[in-house]
């Protein structure tokens, strides 16, 4: 068993939109909290602090009571997080959105999680009104405009009523819903507690603090949990100014960077890659950028040290977790010019690691020997939502949540993940779950069996690739079977590649070996 070097930190027993703004808005008021990159327009902690509460009141005041799911559904915004801590400080339990979805994913996501309240962006409304079609949705707002028929976030922060003051127990009451295909299989929803996740932000910053008043710039998508905790909450808990950006353009981008001299970018490996090697990079002054630091998938080394040498930075820090660990408990220290090379950091404060032997024997492995990666910590999840067998799958007796990730830690204490016991892809930070595609083409008249993995390209970046077994006298193409899955599904969840076999190779047990179709 390896335990973080940092001294452990107590456990954060407040309701989250505390542990985040309670101190930031006392004594960061007049600081801004949030810019828009587009715009300019920026809201102070104070104003940020008034509009959370003016938002819990006109939710209450529209029928939210504590334990109600809202579905939060939207790109980045400012309004973003006066949607979310509001929500939260009603007593509601935000499930985050991809503002990617189909109407048949968020459909799913709002009949398992039980959603009855939606807060939409304008542009994204068809798909969430047409995905709460049939279900008991109490109301849906708009984030961001009007359609001149459903209310607007304007309407909820002209409540003239007191905020509600919602009892809250911060070890029991879930915070957000996020939603995780985990080590394998279809989404589930991922139980954070206001404990976990306000926790896990103090044991961040024992190794990777982020200074008052710096400049953060807030490309990484809120609904995904490195997006929320790790920059959102993160930046604005210190009291940080965030720049925020609807979606990556790599331009823009940098023009915001340059314009705002942004010190802090959290990102994912595809735009580390383009940080290394686009020649758009080199017309934009960067000089302010303390660090970069890259998480949601593996970076690769010879990769990071070319952005690091192009930036004129020390290194490319890096860190690890995932949604089920609220999420991080890993980091590369700030204070650290040199970590190992390839390292996703160091365990963050009162964090344990075991790495497990992958024979079968239960075995713990030490220095440098790779195995399967145990987590313990007060960041662990309280249990996916409604799925308790999954739960213990993932859980064990002792606490120690199974990531199904491989890797060993250094001697100098750093980890290094070097592959995946799990079937989950990953393509640019997005998780792919390989089951849910392989259900939908098993929908195609023309399919009589199919199976998907990851496959890793020349940009090291993990593609969805699928095997198919056509049905008797079917004349199916690629391109065919590539358009079918993109018209039904996110755009990151599209298959990249197609390959046609007689039969997918499975055990006697029926499943699939994922292993045989590696070198297929």
């Amino acid at each position: 068993m390896f335990r973080s070097q940092y001294p452990d930190v107590p456990a954060v027993e407040l309701p989250l939109h505390e542990a985040v703004l309670g101190d930031s808005v006392q004594w960061y008021a007049d600081t801004p909290a949030l810019i828009d990159g587009l715009t300019g327009a920026s809201v102070s902690y104070r104003e940020l602090g008034e509009a959370v509460d003016r938002v819990a009141a006109g939710l209450a005041e529209a029928g939210l009571v504590k334990g109600d799911v809202l579905a939060l559904h939207s790109y980045n915004a400012v309004r973003y997080p006066i949607a979310l801590y509001g929500a939260i400080k009603a007593g509601a339990t935000v499930t985050t959105v991809s503002s990617l979805a189909t109407p048949e994913e968020l459909a799913g996501q709002l009949r398992d999680s039980g959603a009855r309240w939606i807060i939409s962006a304008l542009p994204l409304s068809p798909v969430a009104l047409a995905a709460a079609e049939g279900l008991e949705i109490r109301e849906t707002f708009l984030l961001d405009g009007t359609d001149g028929v459903h209310r607007t976030l304007d309407d909820l922060l002209a409540a003239a009523g007191p905020a509600p003051q919602v009892a809250i127990d911060p070890a029991r009451d879930l915070a957000i819903l996020p939603y995780s295909s985990g080590t394998t299989g279809l989404p589930k929803g991922v139980m954070l507690t206001h404990r976990s996740i306000a926790t896990n932000l103090a044991q961040v910053a024992a190794v990777h603090a982020t200074e008052p008043g710096e400049r953060v710039i807030g490309i990484l998508p809120f609904f995904h949990i490195y997006g929320l905790s790790a920059l959102l909450n993160r930046a604005l808990r210190a009291g940080g100014t965030m720049v925020v950006l609807p979606r990556f353009d790599l331009e823009q981008f940098l023009r915001v960077i340059q314009e705002y001299r942004i010190e802090a970018v959290p990102v994912a490996p595809p735009i580390v890659l383009a940080l290394a090697k686009h020649p758009l990079v080199d017309a934009y002054d960067l000089s302010s950028i303390r660090y970069v630091l890259s998480a949601a998938a593996p970076l690769d080394a010879a990769l990071a040290a070319a952005a690091a040498d192009r930036l004129g930075l020390p290194t490319i820090h890096q860190g690890y977790g995932m949604t089920e660990l609220s999420p991080a408990t890993h980091l590369v220290p700030l204070d650290d010019p040199e970590p190992s090379p390839g390292a996703v950091g160091k365990l963050v404060a009162a964090t344990e690691l075991r790495v497990l032997a992958l024979d079968g024997s239960g075995r713990d492995l030490g220095i440098d020997e790779d195995g399967e990666i145990l987590i313990r910590g007060p960041q662990v999840m309280m249990g996916y939502f409604g799925r308790p067998h999954e739960t213990d799958t993932m859980i064990d007796s002792e606490g120690w949540l199974h990531t199904g990730d491989v890797g060993h830690q250094d001697a100098r204490g750093y980890l290094h993940v070097v592959d995946r016991v799990k079937e989950l892809i990953k393509y640019k930070g997005y998780q792919v779950a390989p089951a849910e595609l392989e259900a939908l083409l098993l929908t195609h008249p023309q399919i009589a069996d199919a199976a998907v993995i990851g496959v890793t390209d020349d940009e090291g970046t993990e593609r969805p690739k699928a095997f198919v077994v056509p049905a008797p006298g079917a004349e199916l193409t690629e391109q065919q079977v590539i358009d079918f899955v993109a018209d039904r599904v996110a755009p990151y969840k599209k298959v990249r590649a197609v390959a046609f076999l007689a039969a997918v190779p499975k055990s006697a047990s029926g499943k699939i070996l994922r292993r045989e179709l590696r070198g297929k």
